[in-house]
């Protein structure tokens, strides 16, 4: 999949490819995988675009604020012959006209006291004070359908509030990922799939440990690169 991204901006990473593998894994014992799917904070498109490359039969909808990630969300699209439909302007905001049955997202969760880029479009990207985690996961109970999906990727340090606020709105967590950069670190990253008015258990996957003792990737994170398969091209936006 070859996707456009800005030179002086944010660029999709190693956290949307987890997520991507995450989702997979959590949808693999079900058959039949349709229905209408919306990316929140799309950026790229990258994340929405390899589900709907992957499951074929998935209606995309995309959602973005930014005015220059709104033009890749839309070229990565046609690059990749994938039809998707983009919501313009902030999920926050925004009256959708539908509901869904599938929501994803890499949202913004850098806690707005750490320092701050001065780029406003990283700014946006990558803080949580641009979409507050209560906010999304409110606005996310209200777009989903019943038996809705929901599934993202935050910052493993704030999984009190994550459980707090998905319980608050009607969710259950159904699967959870912990990722370390190392076996002996901690976990910087927690890959959550909650599902609307579900009473089932939590699962909690394998942890996915990125880097060996050597610093190279382990195998399970380089098999996961192999599979995706995404080639980036960096252009300027004017």
């Amino acid at each position: 999949m070859v996707l456009y991204q800005p030179r002086n901006g944010y660029c999709y990473n190693s956290d949307t490819h987890f997520l991507f593998n995450f989702i997979c894994k959590c949808l693999e014992k079900y058959k039949n995988i349709n229905g209408d799917i919306l990316d929140i904070g799309s950026g790229s498109g990258i994340l929405g675009l390899l589900l709907a490359n992957n499951y074929k039969k998935l209606i995309l909808n995309q959602c973005e604020i930014q005015k220059s990630f709104q033009f890749f969300s839309q070229q990565n699209a046609k690059t990749n012959k994938i039809y998707a439909n983009l919501y313009k302007g902030s999920f926050l905001d925004l009256e959708f006209d539908k509901k869904f049955d599938f929501c994803v997202s890499n949202p913004p969760f850098y806690h707005q006291n750490v320092i701050k880029s001065e780029n406003e479009s990283l700014k946006i990207a990558r803080y949580n004070s641009s979409m507050p985690l209560r906010n999304f996961i409110y606005r996310s109970s209200n777009i989903l359908k019943n038996d809705g999906k929901l599934f993202f990727c935050y910052d493993s340090k704030q999984l009190n509030e994550i459980i707090l606020f998905l319980n608050e709105f009607s969710f259950n967590i159904e699967a959870l990922q912990f990722v370390y950069p190392k076996a002996k670190k901690e976990a910087s990253l927690v890959l959550v799939y909650a599902k609307k008015n579900s009473k089932s258990l939590l699962k909690i996957l394998k942890p996915l440990i990125v880097f060996d003792e050597n610093s190279n990737f382990t195998k399970e994170v380089e098999d996961i690169y192999k599979h995706i398969r995404t080639h980036s091209i960096k252009v300027d936006f004017e």
